[in-house]
């Protein structure tokens, strides 16, 4: 683990504790012993005491940001229940590979999981469940389009489909290695750069913000 990137704190109290993943980093451990490494692992070992299945949420491996881990069992049940039932809040910055024209707007599309080519997902009127995501485009910076995700859903690859599909915004993620034309991992740029949540003991509303480094 020496040459794995360190584990950034951004809040911690006897609750839950927030930190801003990087690009590459599973959210939790994979199958085997050589993707035990994720950020609940780490936290897991930081913080003694923490229960076993810490994690309220997941981000994508390969996108980096906000990400809140429970320290108790309470705290992960009204923490789970309020990202269950769409109370949180979360904002994402993405850079698209090309030129947005439209301004803004709101992406519905069906979709599920292509079970012959896991985990990727695939466009489905029949069978999908509907992903909804709002947009606004920040800037264009040669030749790539700066945009703002507010996703109301939170599917499994929804912003990186809703980006990358002809019906959605047609310009994939840069670096994607599913939708786009990235070729690994920690290459991807999506960050969950804005989080708001109800605290778990205190009822307070709650909001950590993030700045992407791209």
């Amino acid at each position: 683990m020496t040459d794995a990137p360190l584990l950034e704190i951004l809040h911690t109290d006897d609750a839950f504790v927030v930190v801003n993943k990087v690009s590459g980093m599973l959210s939790v451990p994979g199958r085997g012993p050589d993707k035990i490494d994720s950020v609940t692992h780490r936290v897991k070992q930081m913080f003694p005491g923490c229960i076993e299945q810490p994690a309220a949420h997941r981000l994508d491996m390969d996108t980096s940001g906000l990400m809140v881990v429970s320290r108790t069992a309470e705290a992960h049940r009204e923490l789970s229940r309020q990202f269950q039932q769409r109370e949180t809040e979360k904002l994402y910055h993405a850079l698209l590979e090309g030129v947005l024209e439209k301004e803004c707007g709101t992406i519905e599309l069906p979709f599920r999981l292509d079970v012959e080519n896991r985990p990727f997902q695939i466009y489905d009127e029949v069978h999908g469940k509907m992903g909804t995501t709002h947009w606004r485009k920040i800037a264009v910076e040669g030749g790539f389009t700066r945009v703002a995700f507010s996703p109301v859903t939170g599917r499994t690859h929804q912003l990186r489909l809703h980006a990358a599909h002809e019906k959605g915004l047609g310009i994939p993620i840069v670096g994607d290695p599913f939708y786009g034309s990235g070729t690994g991992p920690g290459q991807m740029k999506l960050h969950a750069c804005e989080l708001s949540f109800t605290h778990p003991v205190s009822g307070e509303r709650v909001t950590f913000f993030s700045q992407p480094d791209f």
